[in-house]
């Protein structure tokens, strides 16, 4: 898999731990150019410090790769817009937005705060969106000067939005809008040459060790680890994935697959015309016909 991704110059969000770290560095490993952007907060996106960001830096250099680190707030409007600038500015373009960076801030429904379920909105919902929009205007103003993209935004939803879990109304929500928001961008941008795609990885991290998985026995631990969500987010940053997007996929150490989202279940096809024939016989007999036809 050597080389996948030569050349290409990459955003990564969150990237100085966990699954971003891991991306950042597998990325560089073949070939890219990477900005590694960290706050270097606490898991609940408290504090803040550049030593995380500059660290997998260093890393990136000592095998050779080049990298820069950022630590803007991918949820600031301004702060995205440097963000991408900064990859063009340093290496000369911009190929791929991986957006990764979230925090938690868990509660059941009944007892969350207005702050904790602003707080994980912003950074996760907007924090998708601000990076993504500047990237989206850098790839229009290229192709509207004639140059040919073949960009890429990978954005980071999770199972807890696609199938759900408990205490996590706020976080569940984001990464279930994150994962509309990948189908509909994928929809935008393909006329621009820009494949929009998303991953809900399943892996054992600071933010998810206190959910249980903590508790793992070591081959579990080892089959949950950060480093196995990496490859699918290479292989979508390379060129090889030029013909997929709008997708979701769910990925771990233990399972690869595409999650298909929402469809259509049981369905009574011509429901409206039925509504107004049970509403013309009501009118026929004097009598008001229920709008709900099918509880009549």
């Amino acid at each position: 898999m050597s080389g996948l991704c030569e050349g290409r110059v990459a955003i990564v969000t969150g990237a100085g731990r966990g699954i971003g770290r891991e991306h950042a560095l597998m990325l560089a490993s073949h070939g890219a150019k990477v900005v590694v952007n960290d706050l270097g907060g606490e898991v609940d996106g408290t504090g803040g410090t550049m030593s995380p960001a500059q660290e997998v830096v260093e890393e990136i250099k000592g095998m050779g790769a080049e990298a820069v680190a950022n630590g803007d707030d991918v949820s600031d409007w301004e702060g995205a817009q440097r963000m991408v600038n900064s990859a063009v500015e340093t290496f000369g373009g911009l190929d791929v937005v991986v957006n990764n960076a979230g925090i938690l801030r868990d509660r059941m429904l009944s007892n969350m705060t207005e702050a904790e379920w602003d707080a994980v909105i912003k950074v996760h919902l907007k924090g998708t969106f601000a990076p993504a929009r500047w990237a989206a205007a850098y790839w229009r103003e290229r192709a509207k000067a004639g140059e040919t993209n073949d960009g890429r935004i990978i954005n980071t939803s999770s199972v807890s939005g696609i199938y759900g879990n408990p205490g996590q109304t706020n976080y569940g929500a984001a990464k279930a809008g994150i994962a509309a928001f990948t189908i509909i961008a994928a929809q935008e941008m393909h006329r621009y040459g820009v494949t929009v795609n998303a991953i809900a990885p399943g892996a054992l991290t600071r933010m998810t060790e206190n959910l249980g998985m903590g508790e793992m026995d070591e081959e579990g631990k080892a089959a949950m680890d950060p480093r196995w969500i990496a490859p699918i987010c290479t292989w979508l940053a390379s060129k090889e994935s030029s013909m997929v997007t709008g997708r979701v996929f769910e990925a771990s150490g233990r399972v690869l697959g595409v999650a298909n989202m929402w469809h259509r279940g049981p369905t009574v096809e011509e429901a409206a015309s039925l509504v107004s024939v049970r509403q013309r016989r009501g009118r026929r007999e004097g009598r008001q016909a229920p709008t709900n036809w099918q509880h009549d």
